[in-house]
């Protein structure tokens, strides 16, 4: 998606080991020429060992999670002691059951965000803060947008079709 080729960059580019997941091998392979350090394909390989194994044991410090459902467990699992989980979306579910033994043993924090129902204050602040960050990332080429395809506005339906397909690498542009 494009928030995960985003967030692949900025990591990467802030000092983060990056393991991503994604579901082909060609998306891995995307994953690993923006910068991850390890891709896993969620839909072959187990993620959790697979973590398990980048971190020598020790777990993941950061999971960025747009899937939620029954990832949100698993990530508990793939997370190191004192790890945090961000959950920015929920297309494999809003509901989960997770170990909440777990998650008290290893101290994991465990937490939402979404930017629609934030104010404009807040939103004017993230954009502020991104702009001091992100953008001189962006100037010096060491984050870029990464366009899978762009439809003119008639075609829309193609671009809805594509981005449903799930075979799209960055974002989907309409243009007028």
């Amino acid at each position: 998606s494009g928030i995960g080729t985003t967030a692949i960059q900025i990591a990467k580019a802030l000092g983060a080991k990056v393991m991503a997941t994604a579901g082909s091998a060609d998306k891995c392979q995307a994953c690993l020429d923006l910068g991850a350090d390890v891709a896993v394909n969620y839909r072959s390989e187990d993620f959790v060992k697979a973590a398990k194994a980048a971190t020598g044991g020790r777990g993941i410090d950061v999971t960025l999670d747009m899937v939620g459902g029954d990832y949100t467990d698993r990530n508990i699992v793939a997370a190191a002691e004192d790890g945090r989980i961000v959950q920015i979306a929920t297309l494999g579910g809003a509901e989960s059951k997770i170990n909440v033994a777990r998650l008290m043993v290893k101290r994991v924090t465990l937490t939402g965000s979404t930017l629609r129902p934030r104010t404009r204050e807040v939103k004017a602040g993230l954009a502020r803060a991104l702009e001091a960050t992100v953008w001189p990332l962006i100037a010096a080429g060491k984050v870029k947008v990464v366009v899978d395809r762009t439809y003119p506005l008639a075609d829309a339906a193609q671009a809805h079709a594509r981005m449903e397909s799930s075979q799209h690498i960055g974002k989907i542009v309409l243009t007028t």
